[in-house]
């Protein structure tokens, strides 16, 4: 009988956050949440409503997409034209007087999410393009961001910072760190190949 050492159990694997864990559950209940409605709906008044619903979002929701795009390379055209004098009246604004809010991001939400299939997807749209909640929505969404945007020490959005030089002006100068009061490892001696 022979004794062979148990073999160590391997590094566990990593432990998945509570988001991407319940991500696919909450995903199956808003999909049938969504069926479930539009069954209440159809029963309520009839198929074809449900069907104009729906069809109406997808138009709705193509139009909104399709002017916050414009509006986007409208700005985008603008700031290119612009982008030799900062003074000149299309130039691209300074970080004094720009303007919060002005972006694009929520209306293609908006419309996206009244282009999904759905009724509330359909409320989740609308209230992102009515103007009172989508800067409510807007603001909640900044504060996140810039609450989980703080890098913590060791990662790689960390390096990325620190690799940063800010001017006085405000320009962002791209540069490495050299530390002087770290010796530099001694050379590898390698012996010689023979042949």
């Amino acid at each position: 009988m022979t004794f062979g050492a148990t073999p160590s159990p391997g590094p566990r694997p990593p432990q998945r956050s509570r988001a991407r864990r319940y991500l696919p559950l909450g995903i199956a209940a808003w999909v049938v949440l969504e069926i479930w409605l539009l069954t209440v709906v159809a029963e309520a008044t009839s198929g074809l409503t449900v069907a104009l619903l729906l069809i109406a979002g997808v138009i709705v929701g193509g139009y909104v997409i399709k002017r916050a795009g414009r509006r986007a390379w409208q700005k985008l055209t603008e700031s290119m034209q612009g982008s030799g004098d900062p003074s000149a009246p299309g130039g691209p604004p300074s970080s004094g007087n720009a303007t919060s809010g002005s972006g694009n991001t929520l209306p293609m939400a908006g419309g996206l999410l009244l282009m999904v299939p759905g009724l509330v997807s359909d409320a989740l749209g609308l209230l992102c393009l009515f103007p009172p909640t989508g800067k409510l929505i807007q603001r909640r969404t900044e504060k996140l961001v810039s609450r989980r945007a703080q890098y913590s020490p060791g990662t790689f959005g960390d390096a990325f910072q620190q690799a940063r030089m800010h001017r006085p002006d405000g320009k962002v100068v791209q540069g490495e760190v050299i530390r002087d009061d770290e010796p530099p490892s001694p050379r590898r001696q390698d012996p010689p190949l023979t042949g």
